[in-house]
């Protein structure tokens, strides 16, 4: 919400006025001609958040290579060089020359010295490097499944802005339809009065009602430049680029029968479809991993190790590499926990915790989709029948108009009487605009619900 919140005192500040399905003119920006599946393609390149996503993709495939990497053989490398200014010196007893009760310094060593070695290990047992690559593909899977998800929600948004635009565009055609209409209207009434046949406040009372269906269209038409902005957010398109859409409103089907069908599927296959079970599923399997991790900590680690280096030692610097003295040794080292304050056990403890909440997580969401399911396949029958009953009510609306207006010009009726069919018109065709975004939206909900966004 506080982005946008953001986005839209943003956008505010540099609204200008545009045309249905037109670009905003911008010299600097590019234009592009796209359809709905056009801006959703666009969005999987250019979404931050789904951009994102397909990074941490790229990053969990580098950690799985760092995973299996600590079973590789570890060899470094090491070189040293020592100048003594001053050789140490030790203390030897006096016995050893003869001299009892005192101790004699002696000087042990030359004055330089080096070594060069190369030193390797390599893991032979350890349990929780054999779970870490037991459970790399899940650990990837996860990292997979919200890259996904992250592409459907990109395609949820974009594809509702998308309809928003083509719903505003729209909207401005009826608008400019009745603007029309109602200045013929203006003008025979005006010329009627000048005339002597109508009153002057017939007169006021459609300059009244055009003026404000005017007024309507002029913040239409900044709505729906705020409209082409949002889509080109939800897109991650800059907003100094334009954008043309190619899909109209006549070619979005909207299947009365797809509540039902959706209301047939079974539940195995319905779960399956949902990304975010998926996801739940998958990080149910990592904990199952994380325990076997935490079993693990009790049994002994064996490593292998070696160490191959090169001495030099000489009192005179040139001849310091003119021979070595060479040593090596190859070994085994065992590691076994015998007690180590409990910490393990209660850690495993704790894994199995975490694993028990998922269970019940995994449950409840299973209800949480299921009432998501039900609630969006109501909310989409619900709005075709309410866009049915609109267009209806919008084609008897205009009938009435008609023959208000020819009562009107036989004198049988009354100025009033077609101002409030205007009305009732313009009535009708805003909540037929209403009802023809929420039926696209339920439409769009329905199909997320059901897990028919890939």
């Amino acid at each position: 919400m506080k982005q946008y919140l953001l986005l839209i005192t943003a956008l505010l500040g540099t609204l200008s006025l545009g045309f249905a399905q037109q670009p905003t003119a911008n010299p600097t920006g590019k234009v592009y001609s796209f359809s709905v599946a056009d801006c959703i393609n666009y969005a999987y390149e250019h979404e931050d958040s789904v951009v994102n996503a397909g990074l941490d993709v790229k990053s969990a495939g580098y950690h799985v290579k760092e995973i299996i990497g600590q079973g590789l053989p570890q060899v470094s490398g090491a070189a040293n060089f020592q100048d003594y200014i001053q050789i140490p010196t030790t203390l030897i007893p006096g016995e050893f020359f003869g001299q009892p009760g005192t101790f004699v310094p002696l000087k042990f060593g030359v004055k330089y010295q080096s070594n060069i070695g190369i030193n390797a290990t390599q893991i032979l047992f350890d349990g929780n490097y054999f779970v870490g690559l037991e459970g790399r593909r899940t650990y990837l899977q996860l990292f997979n499944l919200s890259y996904t998800r992250s592409k459907i929600e990109a395609n949820v948004n974009v594809t509702k802005s998308y309809y928003q635009v083509l719903v505003s565009a729209e909207q401005i055609k009826l608008l400019d339809a009745n603007i029309n209409q109602l200045k013929q209207t203006l003008d025979q009434t005006t010329a009627q009065n000048k005339q002597g046949f109508v009153e002057a406040i017939d007169v006021d009372r459609l300059n009244v009602q055009y003026n404000n269906l005017v007024t309507q269209r002029e913040n239409t038409v900044r709505l729906l430049a705020l409209n082409y902005q949002l889509l080109k957010f939800q897109m991650g398109m800059p907003i100094a680029n334009n954008i043309i859409l190619t899909d109209k409103l006549e070619n979005i089907k909207l299947d009365e029968n797809a509540g039902q069908v959706a209301d047939n599927n079974p539940d195995t296959t319905f779960y399956t479809n949902r990304i975010e079970y998926n996801l739940l599923q998958t990080q149910r399997r990592l904990d199952d991993f994380d325990i076997k991790s935490k079993k693990a900590a009790f049994l002994p680690k064996l490593t292998a190790n070696s160490s191959f280096n090169d001495s030099y030692q000489n009192n005179s610097f040139g001849g310091l590499y003119s021979s070595s003295f060479p040593n090596s040794y190859i070994g085994l080292s065992l590691s076994v926990p015998i007690f180590t304050g409990f910490q393990h056990k209660y850690q495993l403890k704790q894994s199995q915790v975490t694993a028990q909440k998922a269970d019940n997580d995994l449950i409840q969401l299973k209800n949480a989709l299921s009432l998501q399911a039900s609630a969006a396949r109501i909310n989409y029958i619900n709005g075709l029948q309410s866009l049915n009953s609109q267009k209806k009510n919008q084609a008897l609306a205009a009938e009435v108009l008609r023959v208000a207006k020819i009562k009107y010009q036989q004198g049988v009726g009354s100025s009033i009487e077609v101002t409030q069919a205007e009305t009732d018109l313009q009535t009708a065709d805003n909540n037929y605009i209403t009802g023809l975004y929420q039926a696209l939206v339920s439409k769009v909900d329905l199909e997320k619900a059901y897990g028919r966004i890939k």
